[in-house]
């Protein structure tokens, strides 16, 4: 009976807090919604992975369509070009995550530690303008400045071939494309942690006689590591997403064999190729793969004594 009371008191108690947070939860309400309406009602677009679906069959209903079982894995594993988009896919990701997430780290420290506010704030504004410009416009800079012949060649007077190398040189090319795009806006999240760092905590530093490049290092990064992991862990988590709009337009025949990634293979495959099903399996595996990334990331954060997201 003291079980079911204390069961009780507890449901009592938990519609009581949610009867006073009433507003919060209609506030959110919208946002579940949206979640549930374009995020898990199209998961039932999943079972075309294990369905031949050409045009002509694409309005059918799931139980007329033909079943194949996990033969579109089969043929996407079995891809000649399946091996070498998941070494772009994964050279790609992780050389990005490592320099976007140092850049990031790195101009947050320098516009924590800028005494002028007025020029801090300005150069944060400009800073993450670019995130808010489109990939084409990007991309149509890029190539001005970096193809063969380019500003940075007639500036130089050399042949540097940065957008014309079929190599692996062709992803750090991209990854610092990339970091001056978004570096800006993903130091926000850095310097908004640092902006509740106790004071006090400097100020002892600074009594015990450390520099400013000790209370970086001893103060600073420490109380932002737990946002560095928990983002890093995001991060990991979304190893395999890697957007192909940025590939596709920065790419050339020549380079395409180091810029194919998964999201632009499933493209290629499913929607170039009117095989439907095929497309669906190779972004399902890409999405199951996130999923496992993610929570293999959280428990090793997690078994070394990191802070991570549950």
């Amino acid at each position: 009976m003291k079980k079911k009371q204390g069961s009780t008191g507890k449901t009592k108690f938990s519609l009581s807090l949610m009867w006073k947070q009433r507003y919060l939860l209609a506030m959110s309400l919208p946002f579940v919604v949206w979640l549930i309406i374009f995020k898990y009602i199209p998961l039932w677009g999943w079972t075309m992975a294990f369905q031949e679906v050409k045009p002509g069959t694409f309005a059918l209903p799931v139980w007329e369509r033909e079943f194949v079982g996990f033969d579109n894995f089969v043929k996407a594993f079995t891809d000649r070009l399946f091996g070498q988009t998941m070494i772009n896919t994964i050279g790609l990701s992780l050389l990005g995550i490592a320099i976007s997430t140092i850049t990031s780290i790195f101009f947050a420290l320098v516009l924590n530690e800028l005494c002028f506010t007025r020029f801090k704030k300005i150069t944060q504004t400009v800073s993450y303008l670019p995130h808010f410009v489109s990939w084409v416009i990007i991309a149509s800079i890029a190539k001005m400045l970096l193809n063969d012949g380019g500003a940075v060649d007639t500036l130089l007077n050399t042949k540097l071939h940065l957008m014309s190398t079929n190599s692996p040189v062709f992803w750090i090319v991209v990854c610092f494309i990339n970091v001056w795009k978004e570096m800006g806006w993903d130091a926000i999240i850095y310097l908004s942690a640092m902006a509740g760092i106790d004071q006090g905590l400097y100020e002892a530093a600074k009594v015990d006689g450390a520099g400013r490049l000790k209370r970086i290092w001893h103060v600073t990064l420490p109380s932002i590591k737990p946002t560095i992991i928990v983002l890093l862990i995001m991060n990991v988590g979304g190893a395999l997403n890697v957007g192909m709009e940025r590939q596709m337009l920065l790419s050339n025949s020549i380079v395409q064999d180091h810029a194919m990634v998964l999201s632009w293979f499933a493209y290629v495959r499913g929607i170039g190729s009117n095989n439907y099903g095929l497309g669906t399996a190779i972004g399902m595996f890409q999405s199951v793969v996130g999923i496992i990334l993610l929570f293999i990331a959280n428990k090793v954060a997690g078994m070394i004594g990191e802070s991570k997201l549950v």
